[in-house]
């Protein structure tokens, strides 16, 4: 997401490179440039230039430091308006009430029912919350199903009732049930169209009245651009939704929907999906994403993530290990499945300052680890509790290569990176940081 449109501010910025000092010619040069990059990664027409027009006001109203150079003076005034742009902070749900009910809507396809069950888990397990699903899509076919997988998945119970053909009475069971059985969320999943149309508009609008919902997210696929911002629109006009939820945000989209519709339907984004796991599901901070968008990287969610998924007493010991260089392939392997429940790996390291550009063109598999962890798991339980015992013998290291399908020369090759990453985790073992495996191959 927003790769094309980072490379493209990078190069709008450059005009100003070496200049001296602000000036009404320069700033128009780079800013036509800027909303060209705009327009190109699809944002509307007039949020573009309404944004130029802004950031151009403010860049020439500002006094340029001796030590800020005009280039860098852009670059924080675009910043900033990039993440006013989307929102400025990030919005938080409303859960109170007993229970409380969110009511998902949106065009068929646009992830719905995926994200109202990884709306349930992110309830259930970071607010500790008791959520529970109501399936209120009664047009398409294994709808129900779906999203009866996906509760089984994720340990929510899911509210159907097969035989009922109305939604409105659907919902209002649903709430009954959660009030009955001490459900604290109701999270509602409705029908959705191939296109916006008066039926579906009627039908939801009635369980709005029927069950006066906390929140109504609507639910819109960031890979339609424009279109996703006129159906906002749209949805917003009948049913004044109170948030935006942008899904599909690690396809190959432009982001042009990110930053038109917090403008256009005047609702916060409240949330983004960014793959198909449970866990692929972030709170939107506009300011974060405004960094990405600039290349600065977004350390912040990367710690929060480590923070999440780390246990502080296993990094604790983990550390006394790495300081008597006592680290093992148990260790290690331990490390690669924390790093896998973080998230996506290419976005995972797309949130390091630089990494985005490096990684433009390249593709990093989610499987990057799993030659390793088939190498660690051909090993005995004394081996990968006593790396040395492999220096010494090359009949098990060819064993291991048997067992793990790979070649002698690719065990040999991770065993001598392991033995280097070792020594480089003795040197930092003061970091208070837990430590992430070596980009082993």
């Amino acid at each position: 997401m927003f790769e094309n449109l980072s490379e493209r501010l990078e190069k709008s910025f450059k005009i100003l490179k070496g200049e001296g000092r602000i000036t009404e010619v320069n700033v128009a040069e780079t800013l036509k440039d800027i909303r060209k990059a705009l327009l190109d990664a699809d944002v509307n027409y007039k949020v573009a230039k309404q944004f130029t027009d802004t950031v151009k006001e403010k860049a020439l109203g500002m006094d340029v430091l001796k030590s800020v150079r005009p280039g860098q003076l852009m670059v924080k005034v675009v910043h900033d308006e990039l993440a006013a742009l989307m929102g400025g902070d990030a919005s938080d749900i409303d859960i109170k009430g007993h229970p409380a009910v969110i009511l998902m809507a949106g065009l068929q396809g646009s992830g719905k029912t995926t994200f109202s069950a990884k709306l349930a888990n992110m309830l259930k397990t970071k607010k500790y919350k008791k959520p529970l699903l109501a399936a209120c899509d009664i047009y398409r076919p294994a709808a129900i199903d779906q999203l009866k997988v996906l509760g089984e998945q994720i340990g929510v119970s899911v509210y159907t009732e097969p035989d009922n053909k109305n939604a409105v009475e659907i919902a209002n069971g649903a709430v009954k049930e959660a009030k009955a059985r001490g459900y604290d969320v109701v999270i509602i999943d409705t029908a959705g169209r191939l296109a916006v149309d008066e039926t579906m508009m009627q039908e939801i609008s009635a369980i709005k009245k029927a069950v006066n919902p906390n929140e109504i997210l609507f639910v819109v696929d960031a890979m339609t651009g424009q279109d996703a911002v006129n159906t906002a629109k749209e949805f917003n006009e009948r049913l004044d939704f109170s948030g935006v939820i942008l899904t599909k945000l690690d396809g190959d989209t432009r982001g042009g929907a990110a930053l038109s519709i917090r403008t256009v339907v005047d609702k916060p984004i409240k949330f983004i999906g960014t793959g198909e796991k449970m866990d692929a599901f972030d709170v939107f901070h506009p300011t974060r994403m405004a960094d990405r968008i600039l290349g600065m990287g977004d350390v912040v969610s990367l710690v929060e993530r480590a923070q999440q998924t780390f246990d502080e007493e296993e990094a604790k010991r983990l550390q006394k290990k790495m300081a008597r260089n006592k680290f093992d392939f148990n260790d290690f392997r331990d490390q690669i499945a924390q790093i896998k429940k973080m998230g996506n790996l290419k976005d995972l390291m797309g949130m390091i300052p630089g990494m985005g550009k490096i990684l433009k063109d390249i593709e990093v598999d989610d499987n990057a680890f799993k030659g390793l962890e088939a190498m660690i798991g051909s090993m005995t339980p004394q081996e990968r509790s006593n790396p040395d015992l492999l220096d010494k013998s090359a009949s098990r290291r060819e064993r291991i290569a048997k067992g793990s399908g790979l070649t002698l020369p690719e065990v040999n090759r991770m065993l001598k990176q392991f033995a280097d990453t070792r020594k480089v985790m003795k040197n930092v073992a003061g970091n208070k940081l837990p430590m992430m495996p070596g980009r082993l191959r």
